[in-house]
């Protein structure tokens, strides 16, 4: 049987002299109608230009095949060599015959184009549907992955929506043109693990209905499990090992598979949380948050709001001196805009949150997603570090460049770093850098918000591992938002599950992922992906996302909650 997908000896170079500068070197494989093949590896190993390069998008990333084939079957019959294509016969491959789903959504999608008039037009070039059949068949797409009020959101504009929200849009987006061949580069890395295991279900589903071959590109060995045929690592543009996905995970040969596999963190339902709690009786907490209430008001006009998106409704919760709050829940629940409240970043309705500070005039400092979008490219280490102290009033003098030259031992980076760029880090190193920063006004508190989720595993496993020693060491407490709950697991004393702009269960780490109780915390526990899962099947749930939009006056029903345990609260239920 032909393959719908043949790569040979493909080579890949970038710069003046691409055969010289090569980063995929002699990479081949099939890939036939209705497999799924995971592709996996870190940063640099060449799983995107691998990617890239099947629909040409390499071209224009100043990358150039130097030497392969790489033979796509059409759908007319036809087979073509994309490596000799000019790019009229490409621009009918594209989206039609390949389909793609990048990972980083805000720079894929147009700022100036609403969610819906995108799909539509997807919907419009590769299916011919004009006018209410393309509204319909972009409304139908976004209600798939389960984006909530997805009519409303049609008229949304990317910067509107959460980060995971515009990753569902991406999904919507290369689905709507039903391709024979879909290339996922890490398509689920910005989405909390319910949304992600109902977009594994959905592609499974339509690769099942459709024969749509998948090409899955990530690093989390875990997920990938659950859904790919064949696995195929790569490192250093090379592949060093694939076969079947059972083989390769139960009998790997290759020691950087061996590495990638003990280097993912093994969720295991509370079994591995922390023990050194430092919760007592005697202390006070640095951060009380009472009642808080965020929310925006939408349709603005002549005639007043239409109403208000109920961001954060009535949240609670006290953080110690030395302990990690993990807060965890889906895309839009209300995570980050709960930690931008108490950073003052997000104006509030209602609610108190009281800071105490001892050692710090900014006792409150941020570590973000991205470390290279939080750092100016224009300046070198010394001058982000000085930064935040230069901007607290003090002067860049020979105690400050100690502090600088104290804080890079600590997070791991030589003193010479001091007159380097960011670029010329790699992504591991940005975030200790971001780190080194945020610890230059001495805080008693750091918000981390998804921190280590850009990482590679092994990366993120060492950058967890600084993250608690600098932890004990200084006595820092830390807000950690995360929609990985093996990583949760791993640095929380009490996590806290956020859904649809409330804490619905609070508690000890090891009490709320042993014994779960509100349904939610179940849903979010039962799908996370892991090696040990890989059997498990995920159905698409139907269960409506519950709307954040609410009418102007509206004002939600006090919760109740019930005790679990002694340090474990659950909010009651609805009755429905």
């Amino acid at each position: 049987m032909t393959p719908l997908l043949s790569v040979r000896d493909l080579r890949v170079g970038f710069g003046s002299d691409p055969v010289a500068n090569e980063v995929v070197r002699g990479v081949s494989f099939d890939l036939a109608a209705g497999q799924t093949l995971g592709i996996v590896g870190e940063s640099g190993s060449g799983k995107s230009v691998t990617a890239l390069s099947i629909n040409r998008l390499v071209d224009f990333g100043g990358g150039r095949i130097t030497s392969g084939s790489i033979m796509l079957q059409r759908a007319d019959g036809t087979a073509l060599d994309v490596t000799g294509a000019n790019e009229h016969a490409l621009r009918h491959v594209r989206g039609r015959d390949v389909g793609m789903i990048f990972q980083e959504p805000m720079t894929s999608l147009n700022p100036v184009h609403t969610i819906g008039a995108q799909i539509e037009e997807a919907l419009r070039i590769n299916r011919g549907l004009r006018g209410q059949a393309a509204r319909n068949g972009a409304l139908a797409m976004l209600d798939r992955v389960r984006i909530p009020d997805a009519k409303s959101r049609m008229g949304y504009y990317p910067h509107q929506l959460s980060g995971g929200m515009r990753q569902r849009v991406m999904i919507a987006m290369a689905l709507a043109s039903s391709p024979r061949l879909l290339i996922a580069d890490e398509p689920t890395t910005a989405l909390d693990v319910t949304v992600q295991a109902q977009i594994m279900a959905l592609l499974a589903e339509l690769r099942d209905e459709t024969g749509m071959a998948m090409i899955f590109i990530t690093h989390d060995i875990g997920l990938v499990a659950g859904i790919a045929d064949r696995i195929m690592v790569m490192q250093s543009g090379l592949v060093v090992e694939q076969g079947d996905t059972a083989t390769v995970l139960d009998t790997p040969q290759h020691d950087y598979t061996r590495h990638l596999l003990s280097a993912v963190p093994h969720f295991t339902a509370g079994r591995a949380t922390r023990t050194d709690s430092p919760r007592t009786e005697d202390s006070d907490p640095v951060i009380t948050v009472d009642d808080l209430v965020v929310r925006f008001s939408i349709g603005r006009g002549l005639f007043g709001s239409k109403g208000a998106v109920h961001a954060v409704d009535g949240v609670d919760f006290d953080l110690m001196p030395g302990e990690t709050l993990g807060i965890v829940g889906e895309s839009g629940s209300g995570k980050s805009t709960t930690a931008r409240a108490v950073l003052d970043l997000n104006a509030r309705k209602r609610g108190q949150i009281t800071v105490r500070s001892s050692r710090s005039r900014r006792p409150i400092q941020m570590v973000f997603q991205d470390p290279f979008a939080s750092l100016n490219p224009r300046l070198n280490v010394e001058a982000l570090l000085a930064e935040p102290a230069i901007a607290n009033g003090q002067h860049k003098d020979e105690a400050l460049r100690e502090r600088m030259k104290f804080l890079l031992n600590r997070v791991g980076l030589p003193e010479d770093a001091l007159t380097r760029y960011p670029h010329q880090f790699s992504g591991g190193q940005r975030q200790r850098l971001c780190i080194a920063r945020a610890l230059m006004l001495n805080p008693e508190v750091v918000v981390l918000d998804e921190a280590v989720s850009a990482l590679d595993v092994s990366v993120q496993a060492k950058v967890l591992d600084l993250l608690i020693d600098l932890q004990r060491e200084f006595g820092l407490a830390y807000l950690f938002i995360s929609h990985d709950m093996a990583v949760v697991e791993r640095i929380a004393h009490r996590i806290a599950v956020m859904f649809a702009g409330q804490i619905v269960e609070i508690g000890a780490a090891q009490a709320v992922l042993s014994d779960p109780q509100h349904s939610y915390t179940k849903r979010l526990i039962s799908a996370v992906p892991a090696v040990e899962r890989r059997n498990q099947h995920f159905a698409i749930d139907t269960t409506q996302v519950p709307s954040l939009l609410r009418p102007v006056g509206y004002e939600p029903p006090k919760a109740q909650w019930r005790q679990a345990g002694p340090d474990h609260h659950v909010r009651l239920e609805a009755v429905s």
